[in-house]
């Protein structure tokens, strides 16, 4: 017979800092994909972090204000409970005005009811991100069930079957200029250590040492490749002006534009250029670092 009060201390394996490492492994393993795939899907950049890892019961990911949040359970192939992703009120609210255009530089604010149809279909976008990004690929993929079933809220989350047992929750921050939400994912430690328990391996005796690891890490980082963006800024206007915008109407260039080229790379603007072209080709010439500060004190003078 098992005792889930020390289930809950050690978890099932008797090793809950092995646990926690392979989750937390996982869980900066997976942010990458699931803002590359969600990318296209909002109007303003998220940022997203490791928050927490915590070892508990899996029964435990029901939320504890349903009428607030959403949440999905996600099967695979060897558990009708692999994954149970669980979406909080911020992260609704966050998430809707990052979706449909809202202003970055407004706080977001989360949802107070049961979310809308439309919410949960953004939801379910994000949910599915999550799901793929999890479910990995070749020999050590999860094997989960897609499409997912559709997020449930409110009084509907009391009927999802959660059957209890050693878990791991794993916690992300998704933030903007805007605010923060939070996502859970919660696992069975058998369905974690039976696909990912070989990622916290680097602790055993002999094997590379943690500054190793970070420099080998670093070198695959620095080796990644990125889009670059170069955009030229043309004007200001307001919604009313946007939308009387007629096909072959010309809009004119500011006389400093060329000047102000801003380089960026995933959304993120690192140089302000000089546009200009060299023989039959366009080109940007680096001028100086963006400054984000400047910017910010620039637009108030202006202003």
């Amino acid at each position: 017979m098992r005792s889930p009060i020390v289930e809950r201390l050690v978890g099932e394996t008797g090793e809950p800092q092995r646990v926690a490492d392979a989750a937390r492994a996982l869980g900066i393993r997976v942010i990458p994909q699931i803002l590359s795939d969600i990318e296209e899907l909002v109007s303003f950049p998220l940022e997203m972090e490791v928050d927490a890892i915590d070892v508990v019961r899996f029964g435990e990911a029901r939320p504890k204000r349903p009428q607030f949040e959403a949440m999905s359970i996600v099967k695979s192939k060897s558990s009708p409970d692999a994954l149970a992703i669980l979406a909080g009120a911020d992260l609704v609210g966050l998430l809707v005005g990052a979706v449909f255009g809202g202003d970055p530089d407004l706080p977001a604010e989360p949802i107070t009811r049961k979310p809308s149809p439309i919410e949960l279909e953004l939801v379910a976008s994000l949910f599915s991100s999550v799901a793929k990004a999890f479910n990995g690929s070749g020999d050590r993929a999860l094997d989960l069930r897609f499409p997912l079933e559709a997020p449930t809220s409110g009084a509907d989350l009391a009927k999802l079957a959660l059957r209890d047992g050693p878990g791991v929750k794993i916690t992300f921050k998704l933030s903007s200029s805007a605010g923060f939400g939070t996502l859970s994912v919660t696992m069975p430690q058998r369905v974690l250590l039976t696909h990912r328990g070989e990622a916290t391996q680097a602790s055993a005796p002999g094997a590379a040492t943690p500054g190793a690891w970070k420099a080998r890490f670093g070198e695959e980082v620095m080796r990644s490749s990125v889009a670059l963006e170069a955009t030229i800024p043309l004007s200001k206007m307001t919604l009313t002006e946007l939308t009387q915008l007629r096909i072959g109407q010309v809009i004119e260039f500011p006389q400093d534009a060329q000047a102000n080229t801003r380089l960026s790379a995933r959304r993120k603007t690192v140089f302000v250029c000089e546009f200009g072209k060299l023989g039959n080709h366009f080109t940007v010439r680096v001028r100086h670092p963006y400054d984000a500060g400047k910017e910010f004190m620039d637009g108030l003078i202006s202003g």
